[in-house]
């Protein structure tokens, strides 16, 4: 199978089971705009929970704020989303498609590495454990060729990015031969920019006066507030202020399922130091990020950082921590050193001293800014991309496993009764009157209890607890281990220590401090 087809049937099993749904769906929906069922409110809600407690309850000199989605206009202003925030677009004109330009080219790029990724493969098949990698990569004609090509392309594209040249952009596309994916044709419009800000009216009166904008971003939220934070927390530099909230973008390309919304949620951090050691602390938080999402078990191979080749406009260094999702490595995380540019901005478009005085140096200055930026919901997209599998039992039969992350699961136990009569029932109820007071549980006693496996499997249940006629005799239970699916009896007394060391976030919490 391949990973177009499982990623096809993720998003199936995700509708199936009451994780994501078509927002609108019963108007036919709207395109790019999705619902989180009630399974995938409690992951959603578990990553948030752990995120801000890492961020926040591990860290003394951070803490996290709620901000309004509604700013000032100026804020924008002063940000640069009002005169730049762009993407350049450019549309075939066979298949009516919209696509970013510099997508199609890093979608170009990628597939040239590609193809000096299997050059290396055949190379490696061919020697074995006399396998050079990097010699071969020095002298391999074809992947030297590739390379090339892959410097160029790369070199151009960001030379016109950084001059917004548009011509430059639609004549690389063309001297790439890029192909639309739907018409498989060249026929290109030219580049235009596209402002992906949401506008609305504040008020009774429209005009533009009135003309306000939904936030595209969370992060000036955290740099107005600022001065209000580090002086009723009487914070010290360094210090970071975290938030988790709503941002909106009217993206013209929106795909690959709720990887790319127009409704969308951020987990962002951002983090004040001294200028002059701004990289310093971005080198830490590199590390301190990736740890963070290692700790899950997803697999420390679907990690990589992508180095920026063009820079934001405020940034003097960026870095992108990318998952392998089932369409391919793509960004997940953004870390970025943005100097001072948002509090120096927000300092002159306000009139307002947006400055920290050190009491140890006896000096005002404008601190810089690390940023840690995670998209929830490309998060949410990784944990469940990693986790979904259809395996082939022992026996012939077949099964759907969504490996959860313990701490994260939206289920964390199932109780079941063997039967629906001899007092198994109530026994069950009983237990799990007592654990739902800790952990999020299902009581299910429809169908087989093989169904009912298959069921909590589906759904990432890590812990099935099933109730027989011994339980009442010997106040012991069967608990099944969903990724193992292997059995072992325990003593109801015994149920919530064992279950509260597998699911509590400390496990977590742990491999990154």
């Amino acid at each position: 199978m391949t990973q177009e087809e499982v990623f096809k049937n993720l998003t199936a099993h995700c509708k199936e089971y009451g994780f994501i749904f078509q927002s609108s769906e019963i108007y036919d929906g709207l395109s790019a705009v999705y619902d989180y069922g009630q399974l995938g409110s409690e992951l959603k809600n578990n990553i948030k929970k752990y995120w801000w407690e890492a961020m926040v309850r591990l860290h003394e000199n951070i803490v996290g704020i709620d901000a309004a989605i509604f700013m000032h206009p100026r804020t924008w202003e002063a940000s640069g989303h009002v005169g730049a925030f762009n993407d350049p677009l450019i549309d075939n004109k066979d298949s009516k498609k919209r696509y970013r330009a510099d997508v199609l080219l890093e979608e170009y790029i990628a597939k040239l590495e590609e193809k000096n990724n299997k050059e290396v493969e055949k190379g490696r098949r061919k020697w074995g454990e006399s396998f050079n990698e990097e010699q071969f990569r020095a002298t391999n004609p074809n992947v030297l060729r590739n390379q090339a090509k892959i410097e160029d392309v790369k070199a151009k594209m960001v030379a016109a990015l950084n001059a917004n040249d548009l011509k430059a952009l639609r004549d690389l596309i063309i001297e790439c031969e890029i192909v639309c994916p739907i018409s498989g044709t060249k026929n290109w419009t030219d580049v235009r920019q596209f402002n992906l800000m949401f506008s609305t009216q504040l008020g009774n009166i429209s005009g533009e006066d009135g003309t306000i904008y939904l936030r595209p971003e969370t992060a000036q939220g955290i740099f107005v507030n600022f001065l209000n934070v580090q002086k009723t927390g009487r914070m010290k530099i360094p210090f970071g202020i975290a938030q988790i909230g709503k941002a909106f973008r009217n993206e013209i390309v929106a795909r690959q399922f709720i990887f790319r919304m127009r409704e969308f949620e951020q987990m962002e951090m951002q983090f004040f130091v001294k200028p002059g050691t701004e990289l310093e602390w971005f080198k830490a938080w590199k590390q301190t990020r990736l740890a963070w999402h290692k700790a899950l078990g997803l697999g420390d191979q679907k990690y990589r950082f992508h180095d920026h080749d063009k820079l934001a406009h405020y940034a003097n260094a960026a870095t992108d921590i990318e998952f392998e999702f089932p369409f391919g490595f793509k960004e997940l995380e953004g870390i970025h050193s943005r100097t001072n540019y948002d509090l120096s901005r927000h300092q002159e478009y306000s009139g307002r001293k947006i400055q920290y005085f050190d009491p140890e140096t006896n000096e005002s200055y404008v601190p810089y800014v690390i940023e840690t930026s995670i998209g929830l919901d490309r998060m949410f997209l990784a944990i469940m991309s990693s986790a979904y599998k259809e395996e082939t039992l022992e026996n012939g039969e077949t099964r759907v496993v969504l490996g959860i992350p313990a701490p994260l699961a939206p289920v964390k136990l199932a109780v079941l009764p063997l039967i629906k009569k001899d007092g198994l029932p109530e026994l069950a109820h009983k237990i799990m009157n007592e654990l739902k007071l800790e952990f999020n549980c299902q009581y299910d006693e429809k169908d087989s209890i093989g169904k009912r496996y298959r069921r909590q499997d589906a759904i990432g249940t890590p812990f099935c607890i099933t109730v027989d006629h011994q339980s009442l005799q010997d106040n012991t239970v069967t608990i099944r281990y969903r990724d193992t699916m292997t059995q072992e009896r325990i003593s109801i007394d015994s149920l919530h220590d064992l279950i509260s060391s597998k699911v509590d976030y400390k496990n977590l919490f742990a491999k990154i401090i």
